[in-house]
């Protein structure tokens, strides 16, 4: 998908830059949970992501069959280390995808509990790190902690990716207060990852200033997905317009549209 579209308006351009990598999509889009694979491709053209994760565990590297790889050309892969438990196995992980791929981008999960998929941060730090240091460009899923996200864009994070809530949950985002203040606060793009459950809930995270949002059990588990991917899409840019635009401040009483002055019969 071209990321070189010169916008209708050339002062409105809003492009998402990671690694000096310019996006026109703000949406990122999993692969994992369709009902097939036709309807996941179909999903993705309609969501119009550019960018699309997989877990390196779950992929078809051989190139045989209908694999997501062979499905999805010229979109950008962002492989994952679903699944890893330590430093140790998400690095050996990134690794196998930079070779099977050819890519040195990669989301990076240390998961820390099975039950709620928590990350943990200790060994997603040393991960991160590592990883870092060898080049690759690393985009961390972590809990909505301002800490975490700080310390993780001190040791040279691309992008922080905090959860909105539990992954798979479609809660939504659950402590709006903590996303915020990581936007607020961020030198790198946020990505709200984990947790989104509708179009609504994606609007809301990127109202509260974040760079994007990655979707997948939303879309994938929707009872039409195509439609869902789509509607994500929309929420994505109607979030970041409003962002931008800037909300009216939240008061506790009315106060008229219309001048007070000047009334018929006054």
């Amino acid at each position: 998908m071209d990321s070189t579209v010169t916008p209708l308006h050339p002062e409105d351009d809003d492009a998402l830059v990671i690694a000096g990598v310019r996006l026109s999509s703000r949406l990122f889009l999993g692969t994992a949970g369709y009902p097939t694979q036709s309807i996941m491709r179909d999903a993705v053209e309609a969501s119009e992501a550019e960018v699309v994760t997989a877990s390196i565990r779950r992929v078809s590297l051989r190139g045989h069959g209908s694999d997501t790889v062979s499905l999805l050309k010229g979109c950008r892969f962002l492989p994952n280390t679903a699944g890893c438990e330590t430093a140790r196995d998400a690095i050996m992980t990134a690794e196998l995808a930079r070779e099977a791929l050819d890519t040195t981008w990669i989301k990076v999960e240390v998961i820390g509990d099975r039950e709620t998929l928590y990350p943990d941060v200790a060994e997603l730090i040393d991960a991160c790190r590592h990883l870092v240091d060898e080049g690759f460009t690393v985009l961390p899923y972590c809990n909505d902690d301002p800490i975490v996200c700080r310390r993780l864009e001190d040791i040279g994070c691309a992008a922080v990716m905090p959860m909105g809530s539990l992954i798979g949950s479609g809660m939504g985002v659950a402590n709006p207060a903590n996303i915020e203040l990581i936007c607020r606060r961020a030198g790198v793009p946020v990505i709200v990852d984990a947790g989104i459950g509708t179009a609504s809930d994606a609007v809301v995270a990127m109202e509260l200033g974040a760079a994007a949002c990655l979707v997948n059990t939303a879309v994938a588990k929707a009872d039409d997905p195509v439609r869902m991917a789509r509607a994500m899409a929309r929420a994505v840019e109607a979030g970041r317009d409003a962002f931008l635009a800037g909300r009216i401040p939240r008061r506790g009483r009315a106060e008229p549209s219309s001048p007070q002055l000047g009334l018929v019969g006054s």
